[in-house]
């Protein structure tokens, strides 16, 4: 099975998390605290599954990327928040090292 659609998924319930987490009003507010705490823990259950698969440096990479860049944009796009040019080239470095990681390097499997 292709690990990369678990890895995905599990992305975009940290995303979840972690915007929950700006919400949770350190973890005074229920349910956000909850979705803080089901979200990660799901997250980290679907990782766990996707490392028996690919290597664990690949993985964590492409995850805390995957979530680096959804997270700066629901921040831009709907919390009031700014990149600015530093900002968009150092994501757009990270892009970058996790296509390299991903698809031009020996550590994934192709």
């Amino acid at each position: 099975m292709n690990p990369y659609p678990l890895l995905g998924l599990a992305i975009v319930i940290e995303v979840i998390a972690t915007t929950a987490l700006q919400y949770s009003a350190g973890f005074t507010n229920p349910v956000p605290t909850a979705v803080v705490v089901v979200g990660y823990l799901a997250s980290f259950y679907l990782l766990s599954l996707i490392l028996g698969q690919l290597p664990i440096g690949l993985v964590y990479a492409t995850w805390s990327a995957g979530a680096i860049v959804l997270i700066a944009a629901i921040g831009t796009a709907f919390l009031g928040q700014r990149l600015d040019l530093a900002g968009v080239v150092g994501i757009g470095l990270i892009v970058t090292g996790v296509y390299l990681l991903n698809v031009v390097s020996d550590i994934a499997v192709h």
